[in-house]
């Protein structure tokens, strides 16, 4: 199972940019005008703005309000979409413990530490014939867990470096990768004991996102989460 972020994404990208150029050409129209005094060039200039503006925004809301909440089970991908590549995301295995590190210099949680392992996974089959090889450094993402109170959670720092002192095989998510090439990621966060349901939440963290018709970052948008109830355990690591 798949799901992409966002639909149709060269699409979406080539419009949101060809609206700001056209914003652009407008903005020149009414400084020309507000220049030579002319009220038919600013008009026109200022007139085309606001209804570049306004049914842009009309659009990405329609859209958003249009969108559904979606809850992936472990092992779906996640896509983030690129022009002509595609980075995708999974979850492999989560794990619930009180306390991480080595036995002489555990932390303890808060409440509990949810220990999540997820795949990057470039997809070679995502890429134009003439791309090439070269590597892609995926954008910046953010990473929280959400439990079915709406709650968020973004990742413990004094559970990573924890986590960090047992194991060094976790990869950043900002590791740039190759057609083809994939790594795991570990993340720990600090939850209350009594969260339920939690999903995980990984999305862009760019912030023209927000402008993109059909991102999940956008107004009114829903997410696309993965879920964590039916998560395979981490095997017999110790925590």
């Amino acid at each position: 199972m798949s799901a992409y972020m966002p639909q149709f994404a060269p699409i979406v990208v080539l419009f949101f940019l060809g609206n700001i150029f056209m914003i652009g050409v407008s903005f020149l129209v009414l400084v020309y005008g507000a220049v030579r005094r002319s009220g038919f060039f600013t008009r026109l200039g200022g007139g085309a703005m606001l209804a570049i503006v306004a049914g842009y925004f009309l659009l990405l809301t329609g859209v958003s309000f249009a969108s559904s909440e979606e809850v992936l089970p472990a092992g779906s991908w996640k896509y983030f979409c690129e022009i002509d590549c595609h980075i995708a995301y999974s979850l492999v295995g989560a794990q619930t413990t009180a306390a991480l590190g080595p036995e002489m210099q555990q932390v303890s949680a808060q409440g509990k530490f949810v220990v999540v392992r997820v795949k990057t996974w470039f997809d070679e089959r995502s890429i134009s014939a003439h791309r090439g090889n070269g590597p892609l450094t995926p954008n910046g993402r953010k990473v929280v867990l959400v439990d079915d109170a709406g709650q968020r959670f973004a990742p413990s720092q004094d559970g990573q470096m924890a986590l960090a002192r047992l194991t060094s095989s976790s990869t950043p998510l900002t590791q740039a990768l190759r057609p083809g090439e994939s790594y795991l990621t570990d993340l720990v966060f600090d939850v209350p004991r009594d969260a339920h349901k939690l999903r995980l939440l990984i999305t862009e963290d760019d912030p023209e996102t927000r402008l993109v018709i059909g991102h999940e970052n956008s107004l009114f948008h829903k997410k696309i989460y993965i879920g964590l109830d039916a998560a395979p355990a981490l095997g017999q690591q110790r925590f």
